[in-house]
């Protein structure tokens, strides 16, 4: 079965962002990121793209934007959840990485998550849906703290 997996940092309360960036920098977060989505197909919304800037290297960049004129350089650009996941038709694992609206419309094709868990509490204008924890077995988790001593947690679900 191909692995279609949203990967997200999110705080207690379900922020991702504020202002189109993270409000956080945790360094290991971002190396996890790196990671497990190099070498993958990421799908993503326009403000995320915009915020990120450019295309991430060594991953097919996919931009879900209702701009059907929006064109960029070395990014795949189309108009659906759908026709994102059609276009990574070819690859055994598709990363699904925001923003808010992006992540929900893809939750019901995913089969897997992977979660940062940040523990606090944060203002912010993008969230991660809520979703039913009952339909996902916790497979694995590992908690850790960040140089200014926030407590995170990488907690991995897969689709029951």
């Amino acid at each position: 079965m191909k692995k279609i997996a949203i990967i997200v940092a999110m705080s207690n309360n379900q922020v991702i962002g504020v202002d189109n960036s993270l409000p956080w920098h945790i360094s290991e977060d971002l190396k996890r990121f790196k990671q497990l989505t190099t070498g993958y197909p990421i799908i993503m919304g326009r403000k995320t793209y915009e915020s990120i800037g450019r295309p991430l290297p060594n991953r097919h960049n996919v931009v879900v934007t209702r701009d059907a004129h929006l064109k960029i350089s070395g990014v795949d650009v189309t108009n659906s959840i759908e026709s994102a996941l059609g276009i990574c038709k070819n690859s055994d694992t598709v990363f699904i990485i925001g923003g808010g609206m992006i992540y929900n419309l893809a939750l019901p094709y995913v089969n897997h998550l992977y979660i940062t868990q940040i523990d606090t509490f944060v203002d912010g204008d993008a969230y991660f849906p809520d979703f039913d924890k009952s339909q996902w077995e916790e497979i694995s988790r590992r908690n850790s703290k960040d140089s200014d001593g926030t407590s995170f947690s990488f907690v991995d679900y897969k689709k029951i």
